[in-house]
């Protein structure tokens, strides 16, 4: 056991003196999922500044289109999140492309407000989809870009979690579990590549409340999409490998010593009168 933990730390300590060279996004390529709108295609706007070459996916061929025509400079690719044969025919353009050096896995689906004490085969049904898109996409995709990263000089997988990987909302509670189920596999695939001398950079982002279409009509104080891609890039330059913006480092904390308190904020009388409407 001693062995182990001297070997495993020894590594943490040699993977982090490794990387403490502030990362160059220049010239860069990076694929972002879900980049046709919201958070994505502000991550899209914001790494092209940065002198990155941008890849977005979207399964929005209209908003893709968009896209493109916002910022000529990026491709765009019709692909689905949570499709395994969608997953490995964009890993097979990707590659034919030559690659990436950056892998954002931004796309999420966030269902819900509805009340789970009443019966409705809609419950699984939306669950499912969440679970597969917001996490099992993410593996997917990680596995399949995993050895391409490896043979990178320098490497990035970005995962997106969120406030809600802390402490948990009533109004979408698989979208908050599989947030969760993200930050637990980052953390785990972060050990366990730098076990193996990996030198691919695992960064988890945790936003809080950000005004997009996907949280329309939830309540709370919120931050723009800029806000957000502005801290992830500082995020990124800086190597702080869990990035935790606006409201989530007040949630992270109150959650580890006043657990209650921070169930409380996030799920108040509003939350409650909304699930008896």
């Amino acid at each position: 056991m001693y062995l182990y933990l001297h070997l495993h730390f020894a590594s943490k300590y040699r993977n982090n003196k490794l990387n403490r060279k502030i990362m160059e996004l220049k010239g860069k390529t990076i694929l972002i999922t879900g980049g046709s709108a919201g958070i994505g295609l502000e991550a899209a706007k914001q790494f092209i500044t940065e002198g990155a070459k941008v890849i977005i996916t979207g399964r929005d061929q209209k908003k893709l289109d968009l896209a493109k025509k916002m910022h000529p400079s990026i491709t765009t690719i019709k692909s689905d999140a949570s499709s395994q044969e969608a997953a490995v025919a964009l890993y097979n353009q990707i590659n034919e492309m030559g690659g990436i050096d950056i892998l954002y896995n931004n796309a999420g689906i966030m269902n819900g407000q509805d009340n789970l004490g009443f019966s409705n085969s809609k419950h699984f049904e939306k669950a499912a989809i969440e679970i597969n898109t917001n996490y099992l996409g993410v593996i997917l995709l990680n596995d399949l870009f995993l050895d391409m990263l490896k043979s990178r000089k320098e490497a990035v997988i970005i995962n997106t979690s969120s406030i809600l990987s802390y402490t948990p909302s009533n109004l979408v509670p698989t979208y908050s579990a599989s947030k969760a189920a993200v930050r637990f596999y980052t953390e785990a695939l972060r050990d366990h590549l730098q076990i193996i001398g990996s030198r691919i950079k695992i960064f988890e982002l945790l936003p809080p409340l950000v005004k997009t279409n996907m949280s329309e009509g939830m309540e709370g104080k919120s931050i723009t999409p800029d806000v957000l891609i502005d801290a992830l890039i500082k995020g990124l330059k800086n190597n702080t490998y869990t990035i935790r913006v606006g409201d989530t480092k007040a949630i992270y904390l109150l959650n580890r010593f006043l657990p209650k308190l921070a169930y409380k904020l996030l799920n108040h009388k509003g939350v409650t009168a909304r699930l008896q409407s």
